[in-house]
């Protein structure tokens, strides 16, 4: 697996990282054994979050007494400088360690800079400053905040969704970071779990060598299809782009990634599986999405309130409540047997 640097950070790393949202979802024990799994089959870099739950405090349990063997990265939602620092002392505990390599505003939905009046991005210069943190980044799910702060030259590296699905522009983001020298973090490789083919996913990142991919991962099984990938790199040959094409067909488009940002909703929904019901009951078929419980979930969109507020809080612009009432329809002619899936 080739290295990349990810921009003036110096930071460098395997093409193949991981990203630790998933591993709160499972017991300490085995969120540390998969940890120290993905560093055994060389993973350097690991990514997670003070929004995570336990997250960060798992990566600390996995690696403590390993800290200049690893590169961490995490992320603050703080939009006070109150509680900015009050969230970095608290991941800097549970990460165990007295610096994080890289810590980035969380879903940002503004450009944070000197002087604007928040008083955030100077708490990020103190923060360097102090030696608690080595690299300041921003991680955004709306196009127009990206480019804002790649064109700013203020942050060293971007995180953004990027996938096989993405669209010219995002890849052109992809490019505007190489051109300013700022690393570039892709988050939601496999779109929030509609993409299920790796080997196209990670074919598809290794064409940008400025790109690291952070992997969700929960299982160890899933890890070891990405430490496949160390000693052989997937080739973007041409059964994989026709594959990656007719993808796009069917994907490309308004579909919920399933990122959870519109939550909670007043009506009990529960928008980040029952907006894209449909298209996993195709692509990551399972019985349980027809379960005495989620029929149950799905049927609380007839009392959507059609207030709106998933639809002003959706990163991706998406409009949900239309999302919502499609993906039930689809549900139920499933349930009658209208409509096969696998």
């Amino acid at each position: 697996m080739k290295h990349i640097t990810l921009g003036s950070t110096g930071i460098t790393t395997p093409q193949n990282a991981f990203g630790a949202l998933p591993v709160q979802r499972v017991p300490m024990g085995e969120a540390v054994r998969i940890l120290r799994r993905a560093h055994e089959g060389g993973m350097t870099f690991f990514d997670t979050a003070r929004a995570y739950s336990d997250s960060e405090e798992k990566l600390g349990a996995a690696f403590g007494g390993m800290r200049g063997k690893i590169f961490i990265a995490s992320k603050t939602m703080a939009k006070t400088p109150e509680q900015f620092w009050q969230q970095l002392t608290t991941s800097l505990h549970n990460l165990r360690t007295d610096y994080i390599d890289i810590y980035q505003f969380h879903c940002a939905d503004q450009c944070f800079a000197p002087g604007d009046g928040t008083g955030m991005y100077e708490c990020m210069e103190k923060a360097k400053a102090e030696g608690k943190i080595r690299h300041i980044g921003i991680t955004a799910h709306k196009l127009n905040v990206a480019q804002e702060a790649v064109a700013s030259g203020l942050y060293e590296t971007l995180q953004f969704p990027f996938s096989y699905l993405s669209s010219k522009q995002e890849e052109d983001l992809v490019q505007s970071c190489r051109g300013k020298n700022m690393g570039f973090i892709a988050m939601k490789g496999l779109a929030g779990g509609l993409i299920t083919n790796s080997r196209a996913a990670m074919a598809y990142m290794l064409q940008f060598d400025n790109a690291l991919p952070i992997w969700g991962i929960q299982r160890m099984e899933e890890l070891e299809e990405w430490l496949a990938f160390m000693e052989k790199e997937p080739v973007l040959d041409d059964e994989l782009k026709a594959f990656m094409a007719e993808e796009r067909k069917e994907l490309v488009g308004d579909f919920c990634r399933g990122c959870g940002y519109c939550m909670p909703c007043p009506a009990g929904i529960m928008i980040n599986q029952c907006a894209r019901m449909a298209l996993m009951l195709r692509r990551a078929p399972s019985q349980n999405w027809l379960s005495d419980n989620m029929q149950a979930e799905m049927k609380k969109i007839e009392g959507c309130l059609t207030c709106g507020a998933c639809r002003t809080k959706c990163p991706y612009g998406l409009d949900t409540p239309a999302l919502l009432k499609k993906n039930y329809e689809d549900y139920k002619k499933v349930l009658a047997g209208e409509i096969r899936v696998q």
